[in-house]
């Protein structure tokens, strides 16, 4: 499970979810399968970016957990907008803004993702604090998909916050089959609700909403350690712990997907 898996940003505050990721909000960033996914995503995103010739001013990050993707994407953009429905991860972002060399142009929220005029996101004039929201030129989210129960409704929200000719890119691996599941380590799969996101189907729910030039495709793999039977990791999978010593498990590759979609 990496990079911002914590965040459970739109819709998956159902309880058991959060909990989880408030828990290991403190621990996230040792992780480093979290490290290195969230740089992956980065890089196909702002390939994808240097792709359509765009430099996004506004970006929202939605699901960011602790903000390692918005650290990586701050220094592309005027802002970052960062935010997540588990308060624990948006207080360790914050936390690590105070230091010094950290990014100063990402803003942390802690909100359930349901409403683009909710009156936590910050406003279109900031001269009419009450007035409409934002809306964005980028919208992304790096391994929160998986954790949604319903994603019609949470595309939805994310079509009502972009800008007209606003961009979505979100990454998440691919349901390739029953082996996808194997993502998750058994004492994981609180708040997951699916393996992985099958391409096809993503594409037809983009194109319904209204996305147009919408493309899901695989950008990359990442090998990734697994339990070879259910329940073999007893702590923590991305640490290869397995009961009381090290070792165990075995690696296996995952692809991910980038789901790209425009605003008319």
């Amino acid at each position: 499970m990496a990079s911002a898996v914590s965040n459970l940003a739109a819709v998956k505050a159902s309880g058991g979810g959060n909990e989880r990721f408030n828990h290991e909000a403190q621990s996230w960033d040792q992780r480093p399968f979290v490290h290195e996914a969230s740089a992956e995503a980065a890089k196909a995103i702002l390939r994808t970016c240097d792709t359509l010739n765009c430099q996004p001013r506004q970006i929202l990050e939605i699901g960011c957990g602790t903000g390692i993707l918005s650290f990586l994407m701050a220094p592309h953009s005027e802002r970052v907008v960062a935010i997540d429905a588990a308060e624990g991860m948006i207080e360790v972002l914050k936390t690590k803004m105070k230091k010094e060399k950290s990014p100063k142009n990402i803003l942390p929220i802690a909100v359930l993702f349901e409403d683009p005029e909710d009156a936590k996101l910050p406003p279109a004039d900031p001269a009419k604090p009450e007035g409409d929201r934002l809306k964005f030129d980028l919208i992304t989210s790096h391994l929160v998909l998986h954790h949604i129960p319903e994603l019609e409704p949470v595309l939805r929200t994310m079509f009502g916050c972009l800008c007209s000719g606003g961009k979505v890119m979100l990454t998440d691996f691919e349901d390739f089959g029953p082996e996808a599941r194997r993502f998750h380590a058994a004492s994981k799969m609180s708040g997951v609700e699916r393996n992985g996101i099958n391409a096809t189907a993503m594409a037809k729910l983009m194109q319904d909403i209204g996305f147009t030039n919408v493309r899901v495709q695989a950008e990359w793999k990442m090998r990734k350690l697994v339990e070879k039977y259910d329940g073999e990791f007893t702590k923590d999978e991305e640490f290869g712990k397995s009961g009381p010593g090290a070792g165990g498990g075995e690696m296996m590759d995952f692809p991910f997907l980038v789901c790209y979609g425009e605003k008319p």
